[in-house]
This record gives C-alpha cells, structure tokens and sequence, in this order.
C-alpha cells in the first residue's frame, strides 16, 4: 500500500514539473511578447530618420524630384513613376505603420512602465511632439489622411479627416506637449537617441517645429501663422547648430546611415549630381560644392540633366562624407530656422531682427555646418548674386533658392519648401510621365481596401493626383 502511495505521489510530481516547464518553454527570451516603452520610442525616432534620410528609391526619391540628385541606369523614378516601385505606398506605410504605431504603443506602455510622475509626463509629452512631427509630414504629402481613425484596430477602414482640421489639432496637440515639459525631470535617457532625454533640447525642438508649421500655412492662414510663429519665437528657437536635431548613426549595421546602407552597402553607382543643382551652385560659386559632390573627371563640378539615362563616370558624385555610415540624420536645423525667421519677417510677423540678418545668418549656418568657414560665407554673401538686398526677385525666390541648396540632405522638406515657396524655378524632367508632383496620390493598398474613403478623400481634395495642389499650397 505505501508503494502505491509513493508511485502515485512521484507521478503527481512528474506531472507537476512538467506542466511548469512547459509552460516556460513557451516563453522566448530573445523574442519576448512586448517591447518596453523606451524601446519603442528609440525604434520610431529611427525609423523616422531613416525615412526622411534614405536613397532608396523605393521610398525616398525626393532628391530626384527636386532635382539635387539624378539617376544614372533607372530614369522612372527621376521622371516621377511612383507607381512602379509603390513608392507612395511605402512612404505611407513607414510613417503609419514603422513610426506613428510604435509611438502609439509606447503611449499606451508608458504610464505603466514609468512609475514617476514628472518623467512619465516629459515622456509621454516628447511621444506627441513626435506623433506632431510624423503626422505633419503626412499631411503634406497627401492631404486628407486617416487622423481619428488611424491604427484603431476597431477602425479597420479609416475615414479620412479634412487636412487643414487635422493641421489645427496638430498645433493644439503641440502646444500642450510643450506645456507639459518640465526640464528639471529626467525623459528617456540615453534611449532618446536625437537628444539624449534632455528636455530643455526638446522644449527649443517643439518651439522650432511649431515655428516651421506656421510658416507652412502662412499663404493660407496668415492670422494663425501669426499667432503660432510669434509665441513659437518668444518661447525660444534653435540659435546654433549645436542645438540641431539629428540622430547620430553608428558604425556598423544596422543601425547606420540608410545613405550608406542604399549606396556603399548594396555596391550601387546609381546616382551622380543633377546639373539643375550643380549649375546654381556654381553660376553663384558656392563653397559648398566640394561639401556636397566630388569632381568630374576635368576637375569640375558637373550634373546629368534631370531623368536623363547618365554616365556614372561623366558627372560629379555625392561627397563620399555623405555616404559613411556614421554621418547623421538630420531632422531639423538652425539654418532653417533662420530662414523660416527672415520669411517671416518679410511678412510683418514680430520675430525681431531683420529680413538681411536671419538670411545671412540661414546661409552661415549652412556653409559652417558643412565644413565651410565664416570668411568663406562672408565672401559668398557678398557677391550681388546672392546678397539679401541684390539678389534676383521678390523675397520667396531669394530666400526660396537659398534655401533649397541649405537643404541639400534633407529633401522632403526641400520639397515642401519648394511647394511652398515655389521657388527656385524648376522644369519638368526630361521624359517625365507628369508634372513635377506637388502631393503623392493615396496608397494602392489604400485604394483596394478602403476605397470609398478614399473616393471621398480624393474627392475632398480636388483629385487624387499629383498634380493637385493640397490646402496650405495656393501661391
């Protein structure tokens, strides 16, 4: 009797050990079920740089579309076919799905993995400026995009919200997230990997960004650019480009400059100069030529004309400091503060100094931050191509070619600035199969299944076409 009694216990006992290892066998240590929230932070800030910076012509071509880069072997996407390579697709799904998601998750996350009061509320006020950021750049490109509805996994089809109401809760979403930052607390550390979780740095960011998105709506909405441009500026700007926000890439994958990852990495010659960019520079002797590009083979500096098949060995290529793995991204910069700041001068905003002064400033801050000297600016501003009050038309051609060759490697916003500025004056590519795009049409995938909103949407806006010109863009 007492054998059976030990034989049943022991198998009671097997039983027991079993079931418990098994159940920890289902855990996977290096693929655990839910990231911490600072994790997903990092990921989305990557993420975002990688987008804004990349060559990759399957998601970022808008250096080919605005003309400072020009294809050598696949001229499609220099003469604007997004539809090939779902270029529109792509950009939507990194900012939706590789970005803004993973922002929302770290929100969600937050409040349970942060146990003091004031660091979760600087973190969860750092997330929204850049859920702001992410959703501008979509809003830009589209128009009326889901806003309300977005990543609602009871939403699986989206409405899409009116641009310019999206705009508006932006600035208000932003405003909040800035009162909310207290820099005498602590944020996310060394896993905030633009500004090191140093708040004070977030604080001049927002302020900066909120200056850039006045400036945006100020041909449209000049009594809200006002408002939103002054107290941006009196609440403190970007002042030098130590103060630039930029994610520094590291040495080896995969966590390297995308630029170096599309070109070096992958062994590609797929890109030299475009002669649109190049021949500006060098009718104005720019010194930022030797920054930006290497040498042809006769000594010069030399481009392909825009969606022309180009010799990769004719022309001047991208400075190969450009291409290192560690060169960083840049998200936003003191020269372009400058500029926004000389515009809005221009337009009687009260953002002090003059016109003259912020411009000078924009071009300094752009030739220093390149590599370039202040006697070498001097010079440059000097000259009567290029000096505030003699340089060639109105305020937004001066201003607006400058400034596209400030933001050399930072296309998307040259795009956007272009757009806005409509200058400087640029022609259709070669072959092109459209006009230079001014927005990208909404996603196939969109198209396929969700398409009445969609429809609407499209509708809403005056056509989803490249050619149609979104809300803020009137000029």
């Amino acid at each position: 009797m007492k054998k059976s009694i030990y034989i049943v216990l022991a198998v009671i006992m097997i039983i027991t050990a079993c079931t418990k290892d098994l159940s920890e066998l289902n855990v996977d240590p290096k693929n655990p079920s839910s990231a911490p929230s600072y994790a997903l932070v990092t990921n989305a800030q990557r993420s975002l740089s990688n987008t804004l910076t990349s060559a990759n012509i399957n998601l970022n071509i808008f250096r080919l579309i605005i003309q400072h880069w020009n294809t050598t072997q696949y001229p499609d996407e220099s003469n604007y076919d997004l539809g090939n390579r779902e270029i529109n697709d792509n950009v939507w799904d990194a900012l939706y799905r590789d970005a803004l998601r993973d922002l929302q998750e770290a929100k969600t996350l937050i409040p349970t993995d942060v146990q003091d009061p004031a660091v979760q509320q600087n973190q969860l006020a750092i997330v929204d400026i850049l859920e702001v950021y992410t959703y501008y750049y979509l809003v830009t490109t589209y128009g009326d995009i889901p806003y309300t509805q977005a990543l609602d996994i009871n939403q699986p089809f989206p409405v899409y919200d009116d641009a310019a109401t999206i705009y508006a809760d932006l600035l208000t979403r932003l405003d909040a997230a800035i009162a909310d930052l207290d820099p005498a607390a602590a944020s996310f550390g060394a896993a905030d990997i633009i500004y090191g979780g140093v708040v004070s740095d977030w604080i001049r960011f927002a302020n900066s960004f909120k200056l850039k998105m006045g400036m945006t709506i100020a041909d449209v909405n000049p009594a809200l650019a006002r408002t939103t441009v002054e107290s941006a500026v009196a609440a403190g700007v970007l002042t030098s480009n130590a103060q630039n926000a930029e994610i520094n890439y590291q040495g080896a994958p995969p966590n390297t400059n995308p630029i170096w990852v599309d070109l070096v990495q992958s062994g590609r010659d797929d890109f030299v100069a475009a002669s649109t960019l190049v021949n500006t520079m060098n009718t104005l002797l720019d010194p930022r030529r030797d920054n930006y590009f290497t040498t042809d083979p006769t000594g010069n500096y030399s481009g392909a004309e825009p969606g022309t098949l180009a010799a990769y060995a004719q022309f001047s290529h991208v400075n190969p400091v450009i291409t290192q793995p560690t060169f960083p991204g840049l998200l936003l910069d003191y020269s372009e503060v400058e500029f926004l700041l000389a515009e809005a001068v221009e337009r009687g905003f009260n953002v002090g100094g003059t016109a003259p002064l912020h411009y000078n400033n924009a071009v300094t801050a752009s030739i220093t931050y390149w590599g370039g000297t202040e006697v070498e600016a001097t010079t440059y501003l000097t000259q009567a191509s290029v000096n505030y009050v003699t340089a060639p038309g109105d305020y937004r051609q001066k201003i607006g070619v400058q400034k596209w060759i400030a933001l050399f490697n930072r296309s998307f916003d040259a795009w956007i600035e272009w757009r806005r500025l409509d200058a400087p004056d640029l022609e259709p590519a070669v072959d092109a199969i459209s006009e230079i795009p001014v927005r990208y049409p909404y996603p196939v995938n969109e198209q396929n299944v969700n398409r009445a909103n969609v429809e609407a949407a499209g509708t809403a806006i005056g056509g989803d076409d490249v050619a149609t010109n979104l809300w803020w863009d009137v000029l």
